[in-house]
């Protein structure tokens, strides 16, 4: 008997929708109890896009076939966290986002000691270098802590190697411009191993962490929040969760920057007041 997963690809049936609801919370279930990452709270939507794509570059037909993989093969199984994470970005690749968080970081930055920043879910160290460039061009940095925290160890493996090919300076100058840089971006790296990393002023800076917003606790107290990438992954119980956590960990007069506008009936609208106008950034006034 052949079945829909032995079929030639134009002998297929199209999946049961039911019998595909049920692999997808089998395989969700086995991720969390495996390998302690839970996405049983996401999106489906979302998460269904980005299992698809993944399925087509393996050329799986099934979720039960991708299970089986992820399951019983390393490369699998970190291919999936990968695919269910935040894309990585690249250097001022939201030039409107670049901007907006400067234009909030000078306002609650300044008056703190010792400024914190949490990139929760950081899509990167190239994203964590955008924000560190950001705030050295207007004398932010020096005294400011960024905490960038991704979900997996191999995120954070890649994250503290990271370089950037010396070739991808001229298209990140142009948006480092576009962003209101004033400088060469340039003299914000150095050449290692024939690549570029961030010099040593900029990079110590940046503290890396592997945190799960899904189930870790508060870990310190900041005066800016980000999390953009993330957050429309989640859905409605976890994405409130995540924004209590956040509310807990935001300091008095801090800021917070999400995907898109609070829900005004939320419990915790209360505490906060609108930065820019139109736009998901928050200032926490209680």
């Amino acid at each position: 008997m052949v079945t829909a997963d032995d079929a030639p690809e134009g002998r297929r049936r199209a999946v049961d929708p039911e019998l595909e609801a049920l692999e997808l919370e089998l395989l969700l279930e086995a991720v969390a109890r495996r390998f302690g990452f839970d996405f049983r709270s996401h999106d489906r939507a979302a998460i269904r896009r980005k299992l698809a794509a993944l399925m087509e570059r393996r050329a799986l037909h099934t979720l039960s076939q991708l299970q089986d993989r992820v399951l019983h093969d390393v490369d699998a199984s970190s291919a999936l966290l990968r695919a269910l994470g935040v894309p990585p970005a690249t250097m001022f690749d939201d030039v409107q986002e670049a901007v907006q968080l400067l234009a909030v970081a000078e306002q609650c930055l300044p008056g703190a000691p010792l400024p914190k920043v949490w990139l929760a879910d950081c899509a990167g160290a190239e994203q964590a270098w955008t924000v560190a460039v950001l705030l050295a061009e207007r004398q932010l940095l020096w005294g400011t802590e960024i905490h960038a925290t991704v979900t997996t160890d191999a995120q954070l493996d890649e994250a503290v190697a990271a370089s950037i090919p010396a070739d991808a300076l001229p298209l990140y100058q142009r948006r480092y411009e576009e962003a209101g840089g004033t400088g060469r971006l340039a003299d914000y790296f150095e050449a290692h191993g024939g690549r570029l990393v961030p010099v040593p002023q900029l990079r110590n800076r940046i503290t890396w962490a592997q945190y799960n917003l899904v189930t870790d606790a508060s870990f310190n107290e900041f005066q800016l929040i980000v999390c953009r990438r993330a957050l429309p992954d989640f859905g409605p119980l976890l994405r409130q969760r995540v924004l209590d956590l956040f509310d807990g960990s935001l300091a008095v007069f801090g800021a917070l920057g999400i995907d898109r506008p609070l829900d005004r009936q939320a419990r915790m609208a209360g505490h906060y007041v609108t930065l820019l106008p139109g736009l998901s950034w928050y200032k926490r006034v209680s």
